[in-house]
């Protein structure tokens, strides 16, 4: 009787390998191809596995699958116009899926993902560029409705003057309102009133 297949699955046998691969590269065992990166003069070498180098870009697939011999035990890749800061960034991205790097990097590190056709590392920069720039957004519009409710609180009491004024005037009519035109004190009279004195006729 045939038992049922199961599956044996690690979840964390891929980051021990890279850890593991990561120490194999920093103590220099097991590497077989030294990268030279050379920039306005300064020049660094490095060592690595084409395996890894070869799993996860495909510029260095390409190199090392279209090379005609070897030059002795290592081979050795020379690439100009990348810095050597970012391609050491690089390097720790691809054996260690993760690098720590400054904001105003972050364009330079797409930059070398695309020339070296690292599609994690370019998908990673895209997306930690899109959550730096809806940062940005965000900040923008909470600063944009600070001002707004500010001008807002800062016109309020002018208009609450200018309604409390209004009213005042409005009272003011209601309780001394206008005579109107054909009341006694406009129609004229021959009658002196009480307050001037009669006037003298004139002596001959």
């Amino acid at each position: 009787m045939e038992s049922n297949a199961v599956l044996l699955e690690s979840k964390s046998s891929p980051i021990n390998l890279l850890n593991e691969m990561h120490q194999l590269r920093l103590l220099g065992h097991l590497c077989d191809v030294t990268v030279s990166v050379e920039y306005q003069g300064v020049r660094a070498e490095f060592v690595a596995h084409k395996a890894v180098l070869a799993a996860t870009s495909k510029f260095f697939k390409e190199v090392f699958l279209n090379e005609k011999g070897m030059d002795g035990p290592r081979t050795n890749v020379f690439l100009n116009e990348v810095q050597v800061a970012d391609f050491a960034s690089f390097l720790e991205f691809v054996y260690t899926a993760k690098v720590e790097v400054e904001e105003d990097r972050v364009q330079r590190m797409l930059e070398i993902a695309e020339k070296l056709k690292c599609l994690d590392l370019s998908e990673t920069c895209f997306q930690l560029k899109k959550q730096m720039l809806e940062s940005v957004l965000l900040e923008l519009q909470n600063f944009s409705e600070s001002q707004n409710s500010e001008e807002e609180s800062s016109t309020q009491p002018s208009i609450l003057l200018e309604s409390k004024a209004a009213a005042v005037a409005e009272a003011d009519q209601a309780d001394c309102p206008l005579d109107p035109p054909d009341s006694p004190a406009d129609r004229p009279s021959n009658r002196v009133s009480p307050e001037m004195p009669a006037t003298k006729p004139k002596e001959k």
